[in-house]
């Protein structure tokens, strides 16, 4: 069954944030927008490189509501001690949640079974809990954060402008789509 639209599943972790181990539920992703990440582990290569670019957009996340959540099947305590090495990992000021026990990973569908560790997953939500954009990447393939910025500025769009479609690169204030029969083959 394809995961688009379908309910986030219910799951316990904790996650390093702020400086502390808290508690994240699937309550913690319902109420606003959120962006899940998962990356395959902590102290690697490509990773902090995409957490890092997500941390230096992270307050422009912030400003449409959106909580970030980085995911990797380490636990909170290996997320603790890469953050306080890494220069890069220490700017996070979002949520890294542990996933050791991989299920996450497994309600999201990017766990590599073989491995114990996830795919590169890009999951929005919106506040009902939905999950309105999945993307999953090979490990070798890195992601942008400010496409991931504008892919959740056109899902907030639609979802508060019934009726209306984003075309391709679409950005806020460009001209939106109404599906129409009168569009039929003439875009």
């Amino acid at each position: 069954m394809p995961i688009i639209n379908t309910q986030v599943k219910p799951f316990k972790a904790t996650a390093y944030h702020n400086g502390e181990f808290v508690p994240v539920t699937e309550a913690n992703l319902k109420g606003k927008w959120s962006v899940v990440v998962f990356y395959p582990a902590d102290f690697t290569f490509v990773c902090p490189t995409e957490l890092g670019d997500l941390a230096d957009n992270y307050a422009e996340f912030q400003k449409l509501g959106v909580e970030v959540y980085g995911v990797s099947t380490d636990s909170h305590f290996t997320h603790k001690a890469w953050h306080d090495t890494s220069d890069t990992i220490n700017k996070i000021k979002y949520p890294l949640v542990g996933d050791p026990t991989a299920t996450l990973a497994r309600n999201f569908d990017v766990l590599i079974e073989e491995e114990g560790m996830a795919l590169r997953g890009t999951f929005v939500i919106n506040p009902e809990g939905e999950i309105k954009l999945c993307e999953v990447h090979d490990n070798g393939i890195g992601r942008d954060a400010s496409e991931l910025l504008r892919k959740v500025q056109a899902a907030q769009y639609v979802a508060s402008h019934p009726g209306e479609v984003c075309p391709a690169k679409w950005t806020p204030g460009a001209e939106t789509l109404t599906p129409s029969l009168d569009l039929v083959g003439k875009i």
